[in-house]
Formats: structure tokens, sequence, C-alpha cells
């Protein structure tokens, strides 16, 4: 990224880890809750870091950001996780400039994603951006390409069909549960944990089940109830978690906790259970696996599941990836004009400052000057000015360097840094 006047480091990087190479355990040990991506942002702010994009998902554990070397970043993520260095130079990847810009594109718009066509995932890289933005960790760049990975994402989801049929793990799970139970109506179903996954969840069991025995458990219960209220739905205190999975033949869970959540202790000896662990990281403990009639379905085998359409979705990827393209030239003809935005910057300064200089002058020596009709017709004057010259960088972008040039020469440019 040199002479794009973007940040004081000249590379991009992507930094991360994915369902591709990394398993759940692994992906558990390298997962951030939201505390812990302040916690890091925070201390990539404290080490100079200017611009920085965390995500933790499912799927997932990224950072997008600027940096000197990406070990300043990698050394970050296994700080603030329960991941090694070890571990991450295994199952992990490294993209800088064009390659990790491409790459946000494509897990934006859910080419990369478990299931294809997931787009839960452009949702939890707007809020990844508005926590760095909170937090004052961006920067134009990042903003101009957060903004067109979504405008991709959009137009994707708009112009194809790659998201027909099941195109997230909360309804591959709801998929699971109707092939595999019989007489599902008359089950009991325990939700725990009412997040997007559990909202987007019970949402589908709603729709699909005809299910009116569905009970909803959170830690905060005012959150249950709230998303109880839009379905129906029956609410118990978190008091009441382990007497309702006694009650209960299906649990699904879809906690953001960093710690199991669910133990053997919690369930009766002989209970026939199945048990759907939607969280990163598992949120069910493997102990509970080896209990008798326990059947426990993680959300990795899920996101295996296909349906008829997947061939179909497949197809679509030639079409999705056109439209990246477009959306990224748009992007990059943009991140052109970075090259020359403080040579126009300092040219409009060194403008403003001849005119003010030419209407003082005037002023002095006019008895009847009209100063405000001087002013607009100067600042006119220097806007068309203005414009020309941006136009001419933007067209002649071979000659850029020499056009830049020239302009500091003429006019005497000093200090565009």
């Amino acid at each position: 990224m040199t002479n794009y006047n973007i940040s004081k480091y000249n590379t991009f990087y992507a930094i991360g880890l994915s369902y591709q190479k990394a398993d759940a355990n692994i992906r558990g040990d390298f997962s951030l809750g939201q505390a812990q991506q302040k916690a890091l942002i925070e201390e990539a702010k404290q080490q100079g870091i200017d611009a920085i994009l965390v995500t933790s998902t499912c799927n997932r554990t990224e950072i997008y950001g600027f940096a000197k070397h990406p070990f300043q970043l990698i050394k970050l993520l296994c700080e603030h996780t329960n991941g090694s260095l070890e571990v991450f130079e295994k199952a992990a990847y490294v993209y800088k400039n064009q390659e990790a810009i491409t790459h946000l594109f494509r897990v934006g718009t859910g080419l990369e994603s478990q299931i294809l066509g997931d787009f839960e995932i452009i949702s939890q890289l707007k809020n990844a951006f508005i926590l760095s933005k909170k937090l004052k960790a961006t920067n134009p760049f990042l903003e101009r390409l957060i903004n067109s990975v979504i405008q991709a994402s959009k137009r994707i989801k708009n112009e194809t069909e790659i998201s027909s049929g099941a195109t997230s793990v909360s309804f591959a799970s709801v998929q699971y549960i109707l092939n595999e139970i019989e007489d599902i109506a008359q089950k009991n179903i325990l939700l725990f944990g009412t997040g997007k996954i559990g909202r987007n969840t019970c949402e589908n069991l709603v729709k699909h089940s005809n299910n009116e025995h569905i009970t909803l458990i959170n830690r905060t219960k005012e959150k249950a109830e709230k998303v109880a209220g839009k379905f129906n739905l029956i609410v118990k205190d978190y008091a009441a978690l382990e007497e309702e999975i006694n009650r209960t033949d299906i649990l699904i869970v879809a906690t953001g906790a960093q710690v199991p959540t669910i133990t053997k202790t919690q369930i009766k000896a002989g209970k026939k259970l199945l048990i759907l662990d939607l969280s990163m990281p598992k949120n069910v403990a493997e102990e509970v696996k080896a209990l008798e009639g326990v059947e426990v379905v993680h959300l990795d085998y899920l996101s295996t599941l296909t349906d008829e359409t997947l061939e179909k979705r497949k197809a679509y990827i030639p079409q999705a990836e056109n439209i990246i393209a477009e959306v990224k030239s748009e992007f990059q003809a943009w991140l052109e004009t970075r090259k020359f935005a403080p040579t126009i910057k300092a040219l409009k300064t060194k403008l403003h400052t001849i005119k003010e200089a030419e209407l003082d002058f005037q002023r002095k020596k006019i008895s009847d000057f009209n100063h405000e009709q001087a002013e607009i017709i100067s600042e006119r004057i220097i806007q068309k000015i203005m414009t020309r010259f941006a136009n001419h960088l933007r067209e002649d972008s071979e000659n850029t360097n020499e056009s830049i040039a020239l302009i500091q020469k003429v006019f005497q440019l000093e200090d565009i840094s």
C-alpha cells in the first residue's frame, strides 16, 4: 500500500484461521468474545496500529489491519485467546495487500462460508467495524473497503440465487431435527441462548416444526422474553436450566460462553436427549457424549449437511465472482485517488493563500471593493481548478507520479505528507 497515504504502515494484512484447516477445538481456542475483541483493539492502538478489524464467528477468527509485520497481529491474537503460536502456524493463514482485500470480499459475500452463500457473516463484519469505529481504530481505507464488501454482498444476494436453500447453520440445525426426529411437533424443545444464531434457529423452528412446546432460557431473562414475545413461546429462569434439560427431548445450545455451559452433572442418567451445540467454542462438555442415550451434534457436522439445491448454488459462483470483481475495481479506482489526495489538499491550501493575498491587495487598492462578491467568484474559480486537476490525476493513472511532481514544482508545494 505504498504511496496511498492511508496508514503509517505500508502493508494491509488479513490473518486468521477458519473451518478449512482448523477444527472446532482449535477454532474454540482462538475464538474472541466481544470483551476480548475490545481489549485486543485497545492494545493494538497502544502499539501504534491505526486501523484494525476483528471478527470471531463459528467458522473463523480473523484480524484485518495495517501493521509493520503480520506477527504484530498474530501476537495480539494469541495473547487475547487460548491459542498458541505453534498451532497458529499449522492451521492459519496470512494474506497481505491485494490478497487480503480479495479475501475479505470473498468472506463477506459468503463464498468462504462453511455453507456456501451463508450471508450471516456480513452482519458480523458490520458489527466488527462498528466496534472498531467506536474505539477510534479505523481509517478511510477500512471504512471504504467494508462498505464495498457490503455492496458486493447485497448485489450477490439480489442478483444471484447463491443463497437459495439452507444457507446457515441455524437452518441446517432445524433441517437436521426435522429429518432425524419423528413426531417433532409433539417433542419438548429447549433453546439455551438467544444470540443471533439462537434467534434464527428459534424462528426456523417455529416456522417449520409446528411445535408448541418450545422453551427459551438465557442468562439475561429479558433477552429471552423479547425473543419469546415475538413467537409466543415459554421463557424460564436461568436457575431452572437443569430442571428444563431433564424435561426436554431436544436441547439446542447457542450460548456465547468461552467455557462449556452444559456438563454431564446437569443430565440424569439414562436420559434420552438430542443436543445440538451451535456454539463456538463448544459449549457442551466432551464428557456429555459418553452419557448413554445422549446424542451430541456440533455445528461443524451440521455445516456439512447439504440439500438438493447445493449444486444449483455452486453454479452461481462465477456470477458472484464477477460482481466482486466489478465492486473491487471501483474500490481500486478510489484507492488510486489516495495517491494524490495530499497533493490536492496542499494545492487547495496554496490557492486559498494566493486568493487571500490578492483579495487583500485589491481591497486596499479599490475604494468600493466588494469583498463578498469577490470571495464568491474566487471560490468558484478555485473549485473549478481543483476539479480539473483531480480529474486529470484520476484519468491519467499511468503518469500520476509525474503529474504530481509537476504540480508540486509549479505551485512550490511543501510538506504534503
